[in-house]
């Protein structure tokens, strides 16, 4: 993954993170009993929600913060520090569910990850997932690039937000058959007054590297003020969520045969 987590203020102001993910654990539909994954788990509040629906779970994330905060707040449950692309599982999967982790891994990547997700899940088994799709965020990014512009600088775009038309094949590819699919408008209302800026630091960290703390703070507060009237409604700050969301199922027993590019 592409960030360094502060799990202590990700837990304390952005917990629609989870609340919204608890919509998406109804598509697993897996008997009680089953083993099931939550990779990216964060700070473990899904993983705590897949136990209660009876699942044998163990939460699977990249940085070790987080996983330090999902074993104290969750001391019940199993955890591990291990990445998306490489992790292996000594019994496979019935279910892998993750919520609003594919988008931090890169685009080159993304091949790596279906291939993976199809070697730790058993043939017929489930993979549940949402993440950021194709235009998501684009109102706070695009004004956050001409900010940099202004300045003479380049805003990389680190996040990966596909369309269902580009991320569906490369499940199929791997031996997945997508069973449902959506792309949809998700405006997500943040905690307090100073929520986009909040935002902002919790969530866009690489582009700001190299960059002086006073330029930093000068370019969120010229990109806030300059979102006010779209984004601030009602006293709140919205932030231009889209998200994708997935179901599929594993066909083939042989995953071995998926073609990487080197």
């Amino acid at each position: 993954m592409n960030i360094q987590w502060d799990s202590q203020n990700y837990t304390k102001q952005f917990s629609f993170v989870h609340q919204y993910g608890e919509d998406v654990l109804k598509l697993l539909g897996c008997p009680p009993g089953s083993r099931v994954i939550d990779l990216g788990c964060g700070n473990g509040a899904l993983t705590e929600k897949l136990a209660q629906m009876g699942y044998q779970v163990l939460g699977i994330d990249d940085s070790e913060e987080m996983i330090q905060t999902a074993r104290s707040l969750h001391p019940e449950l199993d955890f591990r520090v291990d990445n998306a692309l490489t992790f292996s599982l000594s019994q496979k999967a019935d279910a892998i569910f993750s919520n609003a982790v594919f988008h931090w891994i890169d685009g080159h990547d993304q091949k790596r990850l279906a291939a993976n997700l199809a070697r730790q899940i058993k043939p017929g088994g489930i993979l549940v997932c949402e993440f950021g799709g194709k235009g998501c965020g684009e109102a706070v990014h695009s004004t956050l690039e001409k900010s940099f512009a202004r300045r003479g600088l380049v805003y990389p775009r680190t996040f990966y937000f596909p369309t269902i038309g580009e991320y569906a094949p490369l499940l199929e590819e791997q031996g997945f058959r997508v069973e449902c699919a959506l792309l949809f408008d998700r405006p997500t209302v943040q905690k307090t007054e100073q929520g986009l800026e909040n935002w902002i630091r919790m969530f866009v960290k690489e582009p700001f590297a190299g960059i002086s703390d006073e330029m930093k703070e000068e370019i969120i507060q010229e990109t806030v003020e300059a979102l006010r009237g779209r984004l601030y409604q009602d006293g709140k700050w919205f932030v231009d969520y889209v998200r994708i969301r997935i179901k599929a199922s594993l066909l083939r027993a042989d995953n071995q045969t998926e073609k990487l590019d080197d």
